[in-house]
Order: structure tokens, then C-alpha cells, then sequence
């Protein structure tokens, strides 16, 4: 197959070389040179997509972020880059789209329990966005479209968590938080193009939602840090589990790394 990757950055770049080492032809688009070998790089602004000149795709990852995380840059990242795009491939034989998004789409905030089957409900205007961007990808691929919402990614620096178990001597509450380590997201969304009959949308995590003062706590032992005091038992968050992923037979690779 020939597979198109519409933003190339850290995600982006492990799925790649996983299909490329399967055989596929992969092109990638993205705002600055790429050096991988393993695929053909095309700088473009994807406002101004033009495909004309490439061989069919078969298959496409869109997997685009702003650079900031304004109400403006979610606008124009998200939403105003899917008519130029799908513009572009209205003359490709598009089999599948794989859309990247995120939870953020589930707006709750009270340590409820989230899966696949929860409604999206956002609570901020970014999140908001992202499920206009959702619901515009299935208006134009009803048949071929994927949405995949990601918890957060970790897995490429620890540097943030380290920062915390060294500054923080007290937390308002528990939090909940959820993670997928990078090389689980990039694998399951490799093995997306495999899935025969897949469902319309996968929430990506490692179903084992963890109160963010533990995570921290965990850390401050393990490095002999002065020990942070819990304020509140009050829950704020939100505890995700992929129930569709673990039900379509993939398996993390990373499911007990802390």
C-alpha cells in the first residue's frame, strides 16, 4: 500500500518506519525536511495541499498538532486543514483514514470512569474542536474513517515528572491521570491498517488510570526526595480504559512501565 503521513513528528515517524518495514510505501507531509530514509518527504503547507504529483494513496494518518495550544491554533490546525485535505485526495483511492485526536474530547472532571462507549462531552472550547474535526473527518470518509484519542503520551522524557517530584511538597487532591507510552500508540496505530472491520473510533491508553500525586510520590522514594502531603481526598480527572483496543487483539508492549 501507499501511505500518506499528513504532519510528521515524534508519533508520526515510529508508525512510518513500522509499515515501511512491512512493505509499504510511505510519503510523509510536514512544514520542515524530514531526513528518514524510509519514506519520501514533501515540505507543504497543508492549507495548500497539493497531491497531484504523488503515486495513488491507499491510506492516510493525519496526525496533526498546533504549535500552541490556543483557541486560534486548534481553529486552523484541526478544523480549516480538513476541506484543503480532503480536496487534495478526493482523486486518490482512499481505503482508510486514520485520524488522531485525543480525550480531551471527554470533558468530565470528577474522577468518573471513561470508555469507548462514554459520549463525548468537551468541556473547553479545545476540546470542543477536536470533535468538530472528528465529525467533519466521518462526514467526508463515512466509510474508511478511523478516530483514534490518545491519553497522554509519554515515553520520550521524563524530564516534567522529575521537575515535579523535586518541586512539589503538597497536592491539592487526586487526580486522575492516563497514559500510553509513544511505542504502544505508534504500534496500535500501525496495526490499524491491518484491522479489517474496525470500529469508528478507539480510545488509546494503558488502562491503568493512576491518581498523579502516587505517580509523583512513587518518584520522591525512589530518589530519596522529601515526600508530598495530600491536601483533599476530593477527585478531579477522569479514570479511561480502551476497552475496543484490548477487544481488536492488540497488546501493550508497555502496560507496567511506570
Amino acid at each position: 500500500m501507499h501511505i500518506l503521513f499528513i504532519g510528521y513528528g515524534k508519533t508520526s515517524q515510529r508508525v512510518a518506519k513500522q509499515l515501511f518495514e512491512q512493505g509499504h510505501q510511505i510519503t510523509t507531509i510536514s512544514q520542515s525536511p524530514k531526513t528518514d530514509v524510509w519514506a519520501h518527504h514533501l515540505i507543504q503547507d497543508v492549507h495548500q495541499l497539493n497531491l497531484s504529483q504523488i503515486p495513488p494513496v491507499d491510506a492516510v494518518y493525519i496526525l496533526l498538532s498546533p504549535n500552541i495550544g490556543t483557541i486560534d491554533a486548534y481553529q486552523q490546525t484541526y478544523v480549516d486543514s480538513i476541506r484543503p485535505i480532503v480536496q487534495a485526495l478526493k482523486n486518490h483511492p482512499i481505503q482508510k483514514v486514520i485520524v488522531v485526536s485525543s480525550t480531551r474530547v471527554y470533558g468530565e472532571n470528577n474522577g468518573e470512569c471513561i470508555d469507548d462507549e462514554t459520549a463525548p462531552n468537551p468541556s473547553d472550547e479545545q476540546g470542543k474542536l477536536l470533535l468538530q474535526m472528528e465529525q467533519l473527518w466521518q462526514q467526508a470518509y463515512s466509510e474508511h474513517c478511523i478516530i483514534i484519542r490518545p491519553t497522554g503520551i509519554y515515553g520520550t522524557s521524563n524530564a516534567r515528572m522529575l521537575k515535579l517530584a523535586e518541586t512539589t511538597q503538597s497536592y491539592p487532591n487526586i487526580h486522575w491521570s492516563n497514559r500510553i507510552h509513544i511505542e504502544d500508540l505508534a504500534r496500535f496505530l500501525a496495526y490499524m491498517i491491518h484491522v479489517e472491520h474496525p470500529e469508528k473510533s478507539y480510545i488509546c491508553t494503558n488502562n491503568q488510570p493512576q491518581a498523579l500525586h502516587e505517580r509523583i510520590l512513587e518518584l520522591q522514594k525512589a530518589l530519596n526526595l522529601p515526600e508530598l502531603v495530600l491536601d483533599s481526598e476530593r477527585e478531579t480527572g477522569k479514570r479511561i480504559y480502551a476497552e475496543r483496543m484490548v477487544a481488536s487483539g492488540f497488546e501493550l508492549k508497555y502496560e507496567d512501565d511506570v
